[in-house]
């Protein structure tokens, strides 16, 4: 009660933070008649006198309200577009390091530019990441007009772009691009033998674009660089030969308690192979499955030893069976490619492969080519990736839902920017049906009469296989519609960017991060490039004109009808996804209209909705295809999803968990090679590993307590194995203690090192320094990576010993990377004490050698070495 009163009088924080931004806001507003003024030249130089200010020790907050000022009468003249007071508050809190929440329809393209702009004077660079190609290439094209007018070069990142391009863009003072392309470029920089092929630069200050969308949805999945592993594609294809013959356990599947199981003495027809936790995404084999599995394999025990890797891939075979569905989770393209589709967005994820096998499971299961499976040469999680930015902020329609998370995980802030004008849509209660038949009749029904009507409505489905069910019924009633999904990703931008046009029906899969507004009428600047092609025909503004005046007189039409109808057919497992569905709707202060549609048939009232809505309809004895509506359905939905909420972000927090452990060491690999990548000269580097690698032989080997029982012969043994090194006095390890004689070895390394050196010369030896390093490095990094993936997989088991499996992680990998950094020292060392350069006599010996005798070689002659052999059975001397 008390808290509510202080609220009405002083209003939420959120309130007083966007109150006391209103007053820059004033500041910039109070510019713009001396502004207004200025000559082009005038504005442009503008950014010479911000970069000199700047060098002469003033902050960028100095400059501010001049360089917003700046930006937005620069973008009245190059764009035609006037930022409104809320858009430029929007733009003080990313250039706080924020995130801004900004309806739909607010413009956030154009928000960016005032921070884009006065981060970029600096010299460092600005990154604005988007969702996709499409967007970044279309962000940056439109936006370069107006920091190219105020002096400052953009790129943009795109899939497949050329290094030396890609390396250009990253130099530009601002770059445009996808996170993928971005965290990849990363760990790409970071395997590279030469500075010069490195293509980014310092990761400065980065605005996130559907930040949601990309730091919580996307972030469950880390970026991984692979590299071809063993080849097992014959077992793939047995296992999902094996569990096709398997049958599920359903009538089983309702009792959990193992012995209410035992006690009901069930008999074995009514138990199934293996049984499935939707819940829980997991699938078990019974007894009997096992003993199935067993008898078509022709082996005695499934969970013997040898057969622990059969059993993974018979799980992940399962797992495809069962839980992963064509057309929802994934597509399959007319190539036999399988594509995994983003659960949230409904995009296709272009280069991501389910790990552990699983994409392999699947690919056999449809009975495509199956991809070998690949080893992990490097990886990063997205949270990880952008933490290492000096400045991080975002943009997202929706992130008040996730202010928790974007706090703990990335400490920004989320700040609620209110409408330039009211939100007047109306958004409905849900209506819930008992069957999906019902619903599905509903809303076919429903859809039709609205475009009878003339009202335009966007369908919004949650899969692929719903959207194409809905566009096949609609064909039948001859209601023309749009299909936007993972299958037609190039025309979404058209798509949705005509939906709001009198009588269109669009069907969409997942509206997170469009990117396109829908303007009620039709977007005339897209249906005029649809007929000429480019902004730069003659005729474009003359076809311009001509579209505007049609999209006018739809637009009132629309108006008149009562805007954007939103129909949800089924509720999201995240509210945010629904939220951002609405919001397509009821743009700048244009009405609208929002319903959902449910039935007790959904995965998400099947698995998570209340039991007790289900017994209430059935005692209401209701036909399928009418609806209920309640407030306890509602609550039920609403805690179904908050419970989803809070599992994903339990996965979300335990794979950061794990990646900060690795996080640590990827740092310090990282930072070593770039230090090493930088330095010509690595002598002193390698010599210090060299005292460090004998030091802790000498440790080891003289562990005893008394001299006498020190192992000289091992230790000698091991010097001359690995650093072709013999000790010419026998007893000296008996006048000297350990740390002196592991001095002594040392220093006699090095007088040998040095001899090398002079042989072969410094200029050659430096470069086989380098070479033999980044070659162990590398290759010692990945055999770790694929330790720790071990590692993270069966350190689960470590909790049925009542045992943290984080802090377990963190002690082994520990204890790993030790011994890894320990091997890299060892055998970066040995391996150039033991390295010989022919000299020029010897090589241009093997030369003549292959010229003439490469012939007698593969001949059946006796060698000239004695032996009475053949040459092609012997040494060939």
């Amino acid at each position: 009660m008390i808290g509510g009163l202080l609220k009405k009088i002083f209003g939420t924080k959120n309130d007083r933070e966007v109150k006391a931004l209103r007053k820059i806001v004033d500041q910039i507003n109070a510019l713009e008649p001396e502004y207004e003024k200025l000559s082009d030249e005038d504005l442009r130089h503008k950014t010479d006198i911000f970069k000199e200010r700047l060098a002469n020790g003033e902050t960028l907050d100095d400059i501010l309200v001049e360089a917003f000022a700046t930006v937005r009468e620069a973008s009245k003249r190059i764009l035609g577009l006037r930022h409104y007071d809320v858009q430029l508050i929007g733009g003080i809190v990313l250039h706080q390091g924020k995130i801004t929440e900004m309806k739909t329809g607010e413009g956030k393209t154009l928000v960016a530019t005032c921070p884009v702009y006065l981060n970029a004077l600096a010299g460092k660079g600005v990154h604005v990441i988007t969702v996709n190609d499409y967007l970044a290439k279309r962000d940056r094209d439109q936006m370069s007009r107006l920091y190219g007018f105020l002096g400052l070069s953009s790129g943009v990142i795109l899939n497949g772009l050329p290094t030396e391009q890609r390396k250009r863009s990253y130099e530009a003072d601002i770059t445009y691009g996808t996170n993928s392309e971005f965290g990849f470029d990363y760990l790409r920089d970071n395997m590279v033998s030469d500075m010069k092929n490195k293509v980014q630069r310092e990761l400065n200050f980065c605005i996130v674009d559907e930040v949601d969308s990309i730091l919580i949805d996307e972030a469950r999945t880390p970026l991984i660089i692979s590299g071809a592993a063993e080849d097992k594609i014959k077992w793939y294809q047995v296992s999902f030969q094996v569990v096709s013959m398997l049958t599920r356990s359903f009538e089983t599947e309702k009792i959990k308690n193992i012995k209410e199981k035992k006690a009901m003495n069930i008999p074995d027809e009514k138990w199934g192979d293996y049984e499935v936790d939707e819940k829980s995404r997991t699938v078990v084999l019974t007894e009997k499955g096992v003993k199935r599995v067993e008898k078509i394999l022709k082996i005695d025990n499934l969970y013997s030893p040898e057969h622990v890797e059969l059993t993974h891939f018979l799980n992940q075979a399962l797992k495809a069976k069962e839980l992963f569905k064509r057309d929802r989770d994934y597509l399959v393209r007319e190539n036999g490619e399988v594509v995994i589709i983003d659960e949230f967005t409904g995009r296709a994820m272009e280069g991501r492969r389910y790990s552990d096998g699983l994409h392999q499971a699947i690919e056999a299961k449809e009975g495509v080519n199956i991809a070998a499976e690949n080893q992990t040469l490097a990886t990063i999680t997205l949270q990880n990736y952008f933490r290492m930015y000096k400045k991080l902020s975002g943009m997202t329609g929706t992130a008040e839902t996730e202010a928790t998370e974007f706090m703990h995980t990335y400490g920004l802030e989320v700040i609620v920017i209110p409408t330039n004008l009211p939100v007047i849509r109306k958004d409905n209660a849900d209506l819930v049906y008992k069957t999906k038949n019902g619903k599905i009749k509903s809303i076919i029904d429903r859809i039709e009469a609205l475009y009878e009507k003339g009202q335009p409505v966007l369908v919004g489905t949650i899969s692929i296989k719903s959207s194409e069910e809905l566009s096949e019924l609609l064909k039948k009633r001859g209601v023309p519609h749009n299909v936007l999904n993972a299958k037609f990703h190039a025309q979404e931008a058209e798509i949705v960017a005509q939906a709001g046009r009198y009588k269109a029906v669009t069907i969409a899969t997942n509206m997170a991060g469009r990117g396109t507004d829908i303007m009620l009428g039709g977007n005339p600047e897209f249906m005029a490039l649809d007929e000429v092609g480019s902004r730069d025909d003659e005729r474009f503004p003359e076809v311009l004109a001509k579209y505007q005046e049609q999209c006018k007189i739809e637009k009132e039409q629309v108006l008149a009808l009562g805007g954007l109808f939103i129909l949800g057919t089924e509720r999201h497992e995240s509210r945010r996804i629904d939220n951002q569905l609405r919001g397509r709707s009821g743009r700048q202060g244009d009405p609208g209209e929002s319903e959902f549609y449910l039935s007790l048939e959904d995965d998400l009232m099947r698995l998570f909705g209340s039991e007790r809505v289900s017994v209430w309809m059935e005692r209401l004895k209701l036909p399928e295809d009418e609806p209920i509506t309640h407030g306890m359905i509602n609550s039920a939905i609403e805690k179904a999803q908050k419970k989803i909420e809070a599992r994903n972000f339990g996965i979300r927090k335990s794979l950061l968990e794990f990646d900060d452990v690795m996080n640590l060491q990827r740092k310090a690999i990282y930072e070593n090679r770039d230090e090493a990548l930088s330095t010509d000269n690595l002598k002193d580097k390698i010599l210090g590993m060299l005292k460090d690698t004998i030091t802790a032989k000498v440790y080891e080997k003289f562990a005893a307590e008394h001299k006498e029982d020190w192992d000289i012969d091992g230790l000698n043994e091991y010097l001359e194995d690995f650093y072709v090194y013999e000790e010419q006095d026998d007893k000296a390890y008996l006048k000297n203690t350990k740390e002196s004689y592991a001095e002594r070895v040392y220093e006699a390394l090095v007088s040998q090192y040095n001899k090398k050196e002079e042989e072969i010369g410094s200029g050659l030896l430096r470069n086989l320094e380098k070479y033999i390093l980044f070659e162990v490095v590398d290759n010692k990094w990945r055999e770790h990576l694929k330790a720790l993936d071990g590692l993270r997989e069966s350190i689960y088991l470590r909790a049925y010993g009542q045992r943290d499996p984080v802090t377990e992680y963190k002690i082994i990998s520990s204890q790993i990377f030790e011994e890894m950094i320990n091997n890299i020292k060892e055998q970066t060392t040995s391996f150039l004490f033991k390295v010989a350069v022919k000299t020029e006599e010897e090589r241009q010996s093997v030369e003549e050698f292959e010229e003439e005798d490469v012939k007698k070689v593969n001949s059946e002659d006796s060698c000239p070495c004695g032996s009475g052999k053949p040459y092609n059975k012997c040494c060939g001397r």
